[in-house]
């Protein structure tokens, strides 16, 4: 494959790969039940290191 057909490809194709995997983020962020899961990620930093105590 050389660079011409390859850039091609990413053009077109890779464009459309990419523009799927963005939606496809967006719904898995905007999903329902995923508050939930948001908000303990969120406290992960501000809980107390259980290893150094």
């Amino acid at each position: 494959m050389d660079y011409n057909t390859f850039r091609q490809f990413a053009d077109s194709w890779g464009l459309l790969y990419l523009f799927i995997v963005f939606i496809a983020v967006i719904v898995y962020v905007y999903r329902p039940g995923s508050k939930k899961i948001a908000d303990e990620v969120a406290k992960i930093p501000l809980e107390e290191d259980k290893d150094n105590v």
